[in-house]
C-alpha cells in the first residue's frame, strides 16, 4: 500500500546547508589524503552521507509529484 502525504517545504530544505556540507566535505578529503578518521568522525560521515542521500531522494520524488 502507497499512502501519498503532501507536505509545503520552505525553499532550500531539501538540500544541506552549507556550514553541514562543509563538515561533510572536510571529513571526505581528509579521508581521501589517507588521513584516516577517528570512528565518531566515520560515523558523523557515514550519518551526514545518509541524511544527503534521503534528501536528495526526497527532491526527486517531489520533483516527480510536482510533474504529475
Amino acid at each position: 500500500m502507497i499512502r501519498r502525504l503532501e507536505i509545503d517545504l520552505p525553499d532550500g530544505l531539501l538540500r544541506l546547508p552549507a556550514g553541514v556540507r562543509a563538515r561533510l566535505t572536510e571529513l571526505l578529503h581528509r579521508q581521501d589524503r589517507g588521513r584516516p578518521l577517528t570512528d565518531a568522525e566515520r560515523e558523523e560521515a557515514e550519518g551526514l552521507v545518509t541524511v544527503a542521500e534521503m534528501l536528495s531522494l526526497l527532491k526527486l520524488r517531489a520533483e516527480r509529484m510536482a510533474d504529475e
